[in-house]
């Protein structure tokens, strides 16, 4: 897990999403009392994948980014999690796709 570059930082909360998402190869959009996204977490931990964890509760402008996320992907919900730029939704998704071997695909 790592930091949201300093490069993406302090961008406006769209900018910043868009940032992340094109930058970096894993991006989790999460909080951190959230099952799901404890999830999401543990199958690119197991992978051994990095990823960029944003915590919405850290970040001053989290209910924005959360909006954007609304906007971009048709869901509030979280996690919100984007491989090579797309969205391949929350938790559940994500695991299913790890079971299915479609993750590893899209990562490779």
């Amino acid at each position: 897990m790592a930091a949201i570059p300093r490069v993406c930082q302090s961008l406006s909360p769209a900018d910043k999403v868009q940032c992340l998402i094109t930058q970096e190869k894993v991006v989790i959009f999460a909080k951190p009392t959230c099952g799901f996204c404890r999830r999401a977490r543990s199958v690119f931990e197991d992978m051994r994948q990095p990823y960029i964890w944003v915590d919405l509760t850290q970040e001053k402008d989290g209910a924005e980014i959360q909006s954007v996320l609304a906007g971009l992907t048709g869901a509030r919900t979280v996690p919100r999690v984007f491989v090579q730029g797309k969205c391949i939704g929350g938790g559940s998704e994500t695991e299913a796709m790890f079971k299915s071997g479609v993750l590893q695909q899209l990562l490779s």
